[in-house]
């Protein structure tokens, strides 16, 4: 449904989310997470320039989660990483062109499943993302 890395975000985001107050080392979230080292690395950078973590570097440095990413909902991490408002938007029934005036035969329930996902995404923040562990 969402990328590897879109998945990983929300992990990483929901762990940040409940260390709020303090630096988290790259190693230290690996360990959290189970995400691997050089991957993990990549996407917090993709965090931190799209402005929902802060990184310190040197020693004693790390990420933290900015405060004002808290309230934003989790469809702003999609459409930062995978460039998509939803990755819903393809036919169900992999047609290249699928919309209410030429509908496949799985459109309308492939419609309502969409507006749920959207909705969840938007109605989310990523302070409820807030997670301690694996």
């Amino acid at each position: 449904m969402y990328s590897r890395t879109t998945r990983y975000a929300f992990h990483l985001l929901g762990t940040l989310a409940r260390r709020r107050d303090v630096l988290v080392s790259g190693e230290e979230m690996a360990g959290l997470t189970g995400i691997p080292a050089n991957y993990l690395s990549k996407i917090l950078n993709q965090l931190r320039k799209h402005g929902f973590v802060e990184s310190q570097k040197g020693w004693g440095g790390g990420f933290r989660l900015d405060d004002r990413a808290l309230d934003r909902p989790i469809m702003d991490v999609l459409v930062a990483l995978e460039g998509a408002a939803s990755s819903l938007d393809a036919c169900a029934f992999g047609l290249p062109e699928c919309d209410g005036t030429n509908p496949c035969p799985l459109h309308d329930q492939w419609e309502q499943i969409r507006l749920a996902s959207d909705h969840m995404l938007e109605q989310t923040r990523i302070s409820d993302l807030a997670f301690d562990g694996r």
